[in-house]
């Protein structure tokens, strides 16, 4: 299992998804181009110390992205407010690439149409948004549920 941010916008969030990944064993995957920018400084600064503990990929576009998802068989499962399933009615697999998208426009339709599903997270009626690394934590933890990846944490 591996989680990808589509764009990132803010550089902190980026930082928070290489300690969550690198914490739970997870690969990242940064679709560029990124609203910031992307150097061994900016990423050292903001993952603090996780950044070596991270199995991090970086792709020149979506196309590249998810070309790389189809050669190695895996499905690209974004996370979005306007998915058609909520995250628990849906049957994640080992090999799932779970997508979130940019802060500030979220994932451009065009996008979500390549991708195999569009799940969301259930909030409270008027409201829509979660910070991005947030939705991605609640979305690995019950990915990871299904699929017991928790069992080999400490």
């Amino acid at each position: 299992m591996r989680l990808a941010l589509f764009q990132p916008d803010i550089a902190p969030n980026l930082g928070a998804a290489i300690r969550l990944t690198a914490c739970l064993g997870i690969g990242l995957d940064v679709i560029e181009p990124c609203g910031f920018p992307i150097s061994d400084k900016t990423l050292k600064r903001a993952a603090l110390d996780y950044g070596a503990q991270c199995d991090l990929v970086r792709h020149d576009s979506f196309a590249a992205f998810a070309g790389l998802t189809r050669a190695t068989k895996s499905r690209i499962i974004v996370i979005e407010t306007q998915g058609a399933q909520r995250l628990m009615d849906f049957a994640f697999k080992r090999t799932d690439v779970l997508m979130l998208g940019r802060e500030t426009e979220g994932t451009p339709r065009e996008v979500i149409e390549v991708c195999q599903a569009c799940v969301r997270i259930p909030m409270q009626v008027g409201l829509s948004s979660l910070n991005v690394v947030t939705a991605g934590t609640i979305a690995l933890t019950e990915a990871m549920r299904q699929i017991g990846g928790w069992n080999s944490l400490v």
